[in-house]
Formats: C-alpha cells, structure tokens, sequence
C-alpha cells in the first residue's frame, strides 16, 4: 500500500536533517515547497506519487508562474521536486522523475550589490567599548575579512577561530568545511570581543557570538544589528549580511584577478557561481574606461 503524499515528504526532510546533514532553515524550505505542490496534486485527486507526470509538473509550473511566482522561485520550486523524486527513485516509491525535462521561465540577471572600500571603511569605523559594539565590530569585520554567510557565522564555536594562526574553520553547505584566513582588523577586533565575551557567555556556551543573556545569536538578531549600525554610520546602502560576502569577493577578484581563489574562499561548488564577480569587475573597468579614454568621453556640443 502505498504511503500518503505526506508521509514521504516528512520522510524526505527527516533524510534532509540526518543523512545530508542540511541546515534546519534549508530542510523547512523544502517542506514549504513540497507542500505546496503536495495540495497541487491533491487538488488534481492524484493520491500517489508514482501518479504524477511530467505533464502534472508542467501544470503545477504553469499554474504558480500565473498567481505571479517569480522565476527565481519558480526554479526552486522545481528543484525541490526534482531533488525529491530522486530520494523516492533511491527508496523504490518511484519509478521516474517527472520533474526531469521541466524548465522554469530564465530569471533576469541580477548583479550582487557592493560596497566600495570607502563605504566599507566607513561602516567599519565603529567606537566605543560597549560589549555589544565590541561584539558587532568583530562580526562585521569577520563577514568582510573571510566572506561568510550568515548561518557560517552564527555557527562559528570558538575552538573554529585560530588567532595564532589567523585562519577560521567555517562549515558550510552541505555540512562541508573549510579554513579561510582572517585579515588583521578581524584578529585585533575578534581579540577584543574574546576579552569581553566571557561577561556574557553562560559557562556551557561555545558558540563564538553570543547576546546579551549569553546564547548563540539568531539570524535575525545579526541581521537587525547590522541593519542599525548602517544607517548609525550614515550608509545610504542599506545593510545586511550578504553585502559583506558581495563586497568580499567582489574587491578580492578586483584586486587579484584569481577567480578560482575567490571561489575556494568563499566555498562555491561551482566556479559558474563565482563568475558573477567577474560581471561587477568588468563593470568597475567600464566605468574607468568610460571617465578616462579620449575616444569614450562624452564632450558637450559639436566643434
């Protein structure tokens, strides 16, 4: 007998959680997407999943991008289908995957934003020595110096940073790690934050940074602290955590040229991932070219 759609979606995320070792914010994902096209079957009386076709998956595509889905999320949609029916393939509850062959609508290009070096310096210029402000110069400084996302970073323990040898241990997606180094200002700035952080920190915490009543920092906490330091220090750019990893790579390929360096630091699977730096870095050449080169000049009126 064949199990109910939801119960091998639960199965799946369990797999998620324990075999792939996938953040608990990546397996809700998946649920949220697997739902959604679990009530699109239901909807179509279909029972089973060995049931659907790739014209179901078509409809349900077709059916989300009228109610306004963006193709971004189009695209997700699909991949979680499609990464779910091959666990079913791997379990026996399927003997195909339907969503092989489907194709969401291609998504605009949409460039990382940045911060310049000046921007940067100047979000970077935090003062006092309150152990809040200690605290957040240091993830700042770290986002910047070593290019982390956010859930590397409230992951961080603290057997993770070397300052002797100025290297972090970060884990990353797929439960997959690597040693980054950590610039000077990160080290001094990180190195004030350890002399502080045992006033917070509860005897049993590991956790790298932690908040006021001791404890790992949530997302959200990282995301509205530096939120409130940008418009403190007067960036017009609003900030978020990501701006730190775009501006990382974007000013280390700027000044290295070596993309493949750039793509072992920041952890990219795929160096098609990385070579979207190389779309702001040939932006940043135009624009000088544009300023500089006598034939590229706009000059007022016809002489």
């Amino acid at each position: 007998m064949t199990a109910a759609l939801a119960d091998w979606i639960d199965r799946f995320i369990g797999h998620l959680a324990h075999e792939r070792r996938l953040s608990p914010l990546t397996a809700a994902s998946y649920r949220h997407d697997l739902d959604t096209f679990r009530q699109y079957c239901e909807q179509q009386n279909v029972a089973d999943w060995n049931a659907i076709d790739i014209h179901h998956v078509r409809a349900f595509v077709s059916a989300r991008h009228r109610q306004g889905l963006s193709p971004h999320s189009l695209q997700r949609l699909l991949a979680a289908v499609r990464t779910f029916y091959n666990y079913l393939l791997r379990e026996g509850a399927a003997r195909n995957n339907p969503a092989n062959g489907v194709h969401a609508p291609k998504a605009p290009r949409h460039l990382p934003v940045t911060l310049d070096a000046d921007q940067m310096a100047q979000l970077l210029e935090i003062r006092g020595d309150a152990p809040a402000a200690v605290r957040d110069r240091a993830i700042m400084e770290l986002l910047y110096s070593s290019g982390l996302r956010l859930a590397e970073l409230i992951s961080l323990e603290l057997h993770d940073v070397d300052l002797h040898d100025a290297t972090v241990r970060i884990t990353g997606k797929g439960s997959k790690t690597r040693i980054v180094p950590v610039g000077r200002q990160a080290l001094a700035a990180l190195a004030d934050w350890l002399k502080l952080r045992v006033q917070l920190a509860q005897p049993e915490d590991t956790a790298l940074f932690v908040g006021p009543r001791g404890g790992r920092l949530s997302p959200r906490s990282v995301q509205a602290r530096l939120k409130r330091w940008g418009i403190a220090q007067g960036v017009q750019q609003g900030i978020h955590p990501h701006l730190f990893r775009h501006s990382f790579a974007s000013h280390l390929l700027e000044s290295s040229g070596d993309l493949r360096a750039v793509q072992e630091l920041l952890g990219h699977a795929n160096i098609s991932t990385t070579q979207v730096y190389t779309h702001l870095d040939f932006q940043h050449l135009a624009r000088i070219y544009d300023q500089a080169h006598p034939r590229a000049r706009k000059r007022g009126g016809n002489r």
